[in-house]
């Protein structure tokens, strides 16, 4: 899992460990990943998600590789460099790709031709991370040698409460009854490992929401 100590990452660690995976936590940083808890069903490994070399290396003997990186502000464009070191190291193999995306390219409830970016309440200062997420999936989806799945989250994905409970769609923002569009991290993390363990989505994107 390239990302693995991020908010999101750490957290689908957890969820995979949880139910007897073996997981490779991959990350630029050792020191960061030994922050990550001790289990002995958890390697860590050096890498860079946007070198193919280390993505080829990496994803040896794995059944599915999870990218959930989330670049510093400023750095946004590392997104579209990363989704291009992945599908590159993966091109032609039979190991799958995971990606951890964003919102912004899903579109309004009821209103099919405009994005979550373009609506008129969006917030100005998201926008570059949101353009940048609609690059890495322009990357992604334009891999046809790569058997990836795009998870977009919500509107607002923040820490919360493990359910393991969510409802599932697929390229328009899911919204509760009372228009609100969220998710808890920990839920996340279960659709997440709940997409790896039973595939459903293949070449394509979906979301999730409460």
């Amino acid at each position: 899992m390239f990302g693995a100590t991020g908010a999101v990452g750490s957290r689908a660690v957890q969820e995979a460990l949880s139910r007897g995976h073996e997981v490779t936590a991959v990350g630029r940083s050792m020191e960061r990943l030994r922050t990550l808890p001790r289990d002995r069903s958890l390697r860590l490994e050096q890498g860079d998600a946007s070198d193919m070399t280390d993505v080829a290396r990496l994803s040896q003997g794995q059944d599915v590789v999870i990218s959930a990186t989330r670049p510093v502000p400023g750095r946004e464009h590392e997104l579209a460099i990363a989704a291009k070191g992945l599908v590159g190291g993966l091109a032609g193999t039979a190991v799958r790709l995971a990606v951890v995306g964003g919102a912004a390219s899903l579109t309004l409830p009821g209103d099919p031709g405009t994005t979550v970016v373009d609506g008129p309440d969006f917030p100005p200062e998201f926008r570059p991370i949101a353009l940048a997420c609609n690059e890495q999936f322009e990357v992604v989806r334009g891999s046809d040698d790569v058997d990836w799945v795009y998870l977009s989250p919500p509107a607002m994905l923040e820490p919360g409460v493990r359910t393991g409970q969510y409802r599932l769609g697929r390229d328009e923002l899911l919204v509760d009854d009372d228009g609100a569009s969220h998710l808890s991290m920990e839920d996340f993390a279960v659709a997440l490992v709940d997409e790896v363990e039973r595939p459903r989505y293949r070449q394509s994107r979906f979301t999730v929401g409460y």
